[in-house]
């Protein structure tokens, strides 16, 4: 469904410009016609001489002014509050921005920010040892055993140091080559 919200406003302000021309034609057609000169008297206050549509059109005047000096007040109070949050809108996505900026440098994220000296180099792997020979089978063990290395086991005590096995009467474990992450 479509926003109406725009031709609403219309609708209301295009009323309120019909309305306020019949009460402008209206009140000139009553000034005209009600020139006689009237007596006001409040309390102790006594004017007269007073023309009857000064008496009904001043105060309406006045009421009208007084309302279009609010609506201005009101709406440069509006303007105000939007332009001090947009403000602040502007200084905090400042903020974000150079939060973001440390926080790439702090975690080095070449593709997101670039420190003063250049792009960040990224470290190189180390390169995996070889691994040890398969065993072969159907009586090639000869060939194979002059091509690999001999691996003695290393047993693994409880403070991680490693002795040989013919020190240790432990189990023994086979040496696994470390990875790239350890």
């Amino acid at each position: 469904m479509p926003d109406l919200s725009h031709f609403w406003q219309r609708f209301v302000l295009g009323t309120a410009l019909v309305f306020g021309l019949a009460v402008g034609i209206g009140a000139t057609v009553f000034a005209y016609s009600n020139t006689a000169p009237v007596s006001l008297g409040w309390s102790v206050f006594h004017i007269s001489g007073v023309p009857l549509w000064a008496v009904v059109l001043v105060p309406l005047g006045v009421l009208l002014v007084a309302g279009t000096l609010f609506h201005w007040w009101n709406s440069f109070h509006h303007f105000t509050e939007h332009m001090r949050h947009r403000h602040r809108v502007r200084e905090l996505e400042a903020e974000v921005t150079s939060l973001r900026k440390h926080l790439d440098e702090l975690l080095q994220m070449p593709g997101h920010s670039e420190t003063a000296s250049g792009p960040i180099a990224e470290p190189e792997p180390e390169p995996l040892p070889a691994l040890p020979e398969a065993v072969t089978s159907n009586g090639e063990e000869r060939e194979a055993k002059k091509s690999s290395k001999v691996v003695e086991p290393v047993a693994v005590t409880a403070n991680g140091s490693g002795e040989d096995a013919s020190e240790s009467e432990t189990d023994t474990v086979p040496e696994i080559a470390p990875t790239a992450g350890s």
